[in-house]
């Protein structure tokens, strides 16, 4: 069905799907350097970190954070730039080698699919696909103007020699391709030694520390009021920031600010989250399963389904509902904008259902048995 909600907002119209990817070659300033000449950049939610005018957008408008991918045939490699903002991957496919430091060389780490790494802002880091040719990166990104992306000063002069400048607005120019070259005051001035030298310092052990793998995952089946009520529940496991939650044991491994909170929820076959709402939007990306998403109280047909690798983003303050109704289990992630935790505002009817079943949520909003609670 593709009706519409009481706010006019079409399910169907926010759902991104795999074959709605458009991919960008030429989306960085490395683009032409031997190795790394075979990347592609997807930008899903908001442009990003593109530094090409020819990028599509799938959905442009502001989300408080961005979503791309980066996919590469095996050996390419991203060279080293630095973010201002936070820049997290979640591994979808294959296999992925990343190293950081001034000149790359201060550790690396390998994650694999289901992996999350998050790399500290302001310091330089780089990747390799050391996996088969169709690995897969979802990136996120913080903020909506992330400050583009700051690249080590040794790319930018092997990128001069095929022609590609950068200017300060973050714009890429390929005089090869016949566009003039900017004057020298137009363009971005690289980093000096004693900038580089300043930079942030990790070690491997610190990095590991932002790595969450797949088998690391702590699920909570107790993480949402309506588990109690027949037919609804799922299980959520934290990786950045409080997300939305609602077991107080709820513990994410990566705690600082990066704008946003990232879970990972699971949700049975005939199994359903909601009727619910939370003020912030949130972006969906299954992995597995089949998910229907209905916008809208209980009863409406506002609905959309999103398949494997496709993603959905859920308006600010709306009803929804997500449901499993596939014969595997959905298995996705759930990007929360903002830095706070995301409360929940449950359908009437499955809070009297949970209070039934003695179940109720603390003034922290935390779920707890409904006898030991204050009355209202």
């Amino acid at each position: 069905m593709n009706a519409k909600s009481s706010d006019g907002v079409s399910a169907e119209s926010r759902l991104i799907r795999y074959e709605d990817l458009v991919p960008c070659q030429l989306a960085f300033i490395d683009c032409k350097l031997p190795g790394s000449d075979r990347k592609l950049n997807y930008s899903i939610i908001g442009p990003g970190v593109t530094q090409s005018a020819e990028q599509v957008v799938n959905l442009a408008e502001p989300h408080g954070f961005a979503l791309g991918v980066a996919a590469m045939p095996h050996g390419v490699t991203n060279n080293l730039h630095m973010h201002y903002t936070a820049e997290v991957f979640m591994i979808y496919r294959g296999e992925w080698t990343f190293r950081w430091g001034p000149d790359g060389m201060d550790g690396e780490i390998v994650g694999r699919a289901g992996d999350t790494l998050s790399i500290p802002t302001w310091i330089f880091r780089g990747f390799t696909n050391t996996g088969p040719d169709d690995s897969w990166i979802f990136t996120l990104l913080g903020q909506d103007e992330s400050g583009g992306v700051v690249w080590h000063p040794s790319i930018l002069d092997n990128a001069a020699e095929h022609g590609l400048y950068l200017t300060r607005d973050n714009m890429m120019v390929d005089t090869a391709a016949g566009a003039p070259k900017p004057a020298d005051e137009d363009l971005i001035v690289p980093l000096s030694e004693a900038d580089i030298a300043a930079m942030r310092s990790y070690t491997p052990e610190q990095m590991r520390a932002r790595m969450v793998a797949i088998d690391e995952l702590v699920w909570s089946g107790a993480a949402t009021l309506d588990h109690v009520v027949p037919g609804h529940g799922c299980e959520i496991a934290p990786v950045i920031g409080p997300g939305m939650s609602e077991d107080r044991d709820a513990d994410a491994k990566i705690r600082n600010s990066h704008g946003f909170s990232l879970e990972y929820m699971r949700i049975k076959p005939g199994q359903q989250v909601g009727p619910f709402r939370v003020a912030p939007k949130q972006v969906l990306i299954v992995r597995e399963g089949s998910l229907e998403v209905v916008l809208g109280p209980e009863g409406s047909e506002n609905c959309a389904r999103a398949e494997p690798w496709s993603t959905y983003s859920v308006p600010t303050d709306a009803w929804r509902t997500y449901r499993s109704v596939g014969d595997v289990p959905v298995l996705m992630s759930v990007t929360t904008a903002g830095d706070a935790r995301a409360i929940i505002e449950w359908d009437a009817d499955l809070v009297e259902q949970a209070l039934a079943a003695n179940l109720g949520r603390d003034p922290n909003g935390y779920l707890a048995p409904a006898s030991l609670l204050p009355e209202n």
